[in-house]
């Protein structure tokens, strides 16, 4: 990695006039792009190949990167559990996309741009080359303006399922915009072929709910709950800035076909629920693990006027047991500044008795820091060693 590391400082100083210092930067960096580009790091994704080798990939977002129009994700491999990493691919049209494994084939799953196709794409060598989702046939699954994050894609009762949102609803503005649906395809089917998938119904926004202050729902995880019913837990906007972070449940069929929703029952205290946090079973501890942007209370005490989806300076692991009360097991990474540096979005896998995660970074580069807390400038790769001793 240091190889690899040395050469991209080489290029930075190249183009812009000055070497980056990473030097202060949590985790092993895998990618950086300088708030001057006017590209930042989105969407960071992980999975692990069938012969133990690590995935990666990102895309870029803001008013010099092509997401409107086609958006471009980069892939990397890792032959050494995350000590370094090389980039192998390209692609041209993907955005907001998960990596995942399935029957030894690697796809990934997301839009072709920001609000574009439901796609996915299919490599058969680890990474390197892609299948192209041209058409119903070969992985264009649903026209129109779609919305997604890399999500967890799962197996049950013979289905592999990942929740999805349409942005297709009459408000059009963040959030609001949003409606949730579960997707899902038998495990032993073509997964580029369109046909293939069932789509639930959509629940667009209502703005009766969380007493008026519902400000929209995204990015859910499909998750088994301890009866076996599958669910789409989802994060929640809240316009109601002095009220506590929540997650919202949603119940899908058992055949993948109804989504339906309870507000009084359905939204639930969770402290980091106003941003992304992938949610994953392990059956050797028999709980449910997360990692997601908490807000200590000290933190809260010093920012009581800033919107909670905008405080990302901590992250932190956190099980269950049930997916109603979560316990904080450990913070991660956490920096005192909430305006310019911010670990979010992200995605994580089980790797035997670690986790291994991917962090959507902004933090110090030399260069003169992030755009902002959202506006990444780094993708990093890091790793909690024997998970399970964490749980309370």
């Amino acid at each position: 990695m240091r190889i690899q590391l040395l050469l991209f400082l080489f290029v930075c100083s190249i183009s812009y006039g000055q070497r980056p210092d990473l030097s202060k930067v949590p985790g092993a960096v895998i990618a950086h792009s300088p708030k001057s580009s006017g590209k930042y790091i989105g969407s960071p994704s992980l999975t692990i190949l069938p012969n133990g080798q690590y995935v990666a990939s990102h895309d870029f977002f803001g008013p010099e990167s092509n997401e409107h129009v086609r958006a471009t994700s980069l892939i990397y491999r890792s032959k050494n559990k995350g000590r370094s990493w090389k980039k192998v691919a390209e692609i041209d049209g993907a955005f907001w996309s998960k990596l995942f494994v399935h029957q030894g084939k690697l796809y990934f799953l997301g839009t072709d741009r920001h609000h574009g196709n439901t796609i996915i794409r299919r490599s058969d060598n680890g990474g390197k080359d892609w299948t192209e989702p041209t058409d119903r046939n070969s992985g264009l699954l649903l026209e129109g303006e779609y919305h997604c994050a890399p999500g967890p894609a799962i197996i049950h009762d013979g289905r592999l399922w990942r929740g999805m949102e349409s942005a297709m609803g009459e408000i059009k503005e963040w959030g609001k915009r949003y409606g949730t649906f579960m997707m899902s395809i038998p495990i032993n089917a073509d997964l580029l072929k369109s046909e293939n998938w069932t789509f639930s119904n959509i629940l667009y926004h209502n703005p009766s709910y969380l007493k008026g202050g519902f400000g929209g729902w995204i990015e859910g995880n499909a998750v088994v709950n301890p009866r076996g019913e599958m669910w789409n837990i989802l994060r929640v906007a809240n316009d109601d800035i002095s009220a506590e972070e929540k997650a919202a449940i949603v119940k899908v069929s058992s055949d993948g076909k109804v989504s339906s929703f309870d507000p009084e029952t359905g939204f639930i205290p969770f402290d980091g629920g106003s941003k992304k946090f992938p949610i994953r079973y392990d059956q050797e501890s028999e709980r449910y693990w997360t990692i997601a942007n908490i807000i200590p209370k000290e933190v809260r005490a010093a920012h009581p006027k800033r919107k909670t989806s905008g405080i990302r300076n901590t992250q932190a692991l956190l099980s269950s047991k049930d997916l109603i009360r979560w316990d904080l097991d450990q913070v991660l990474l956490q920096h005192p500044d909430v305006e310019y540096h911010g670990f979010q979005y992200v995605d994580w896998q089980f790797d035997g008795a670690d986790i291994i995660f991917l962090s959507r970074t902004a933090h110090d580069d030399g260069l003169g820091g992030a755009h902002n807390n959202h506006d990444a400038n780094l993708l990093t790769f890091h790793r909690i060693e024997n998970f399970r001793n964490k749980s309370k």
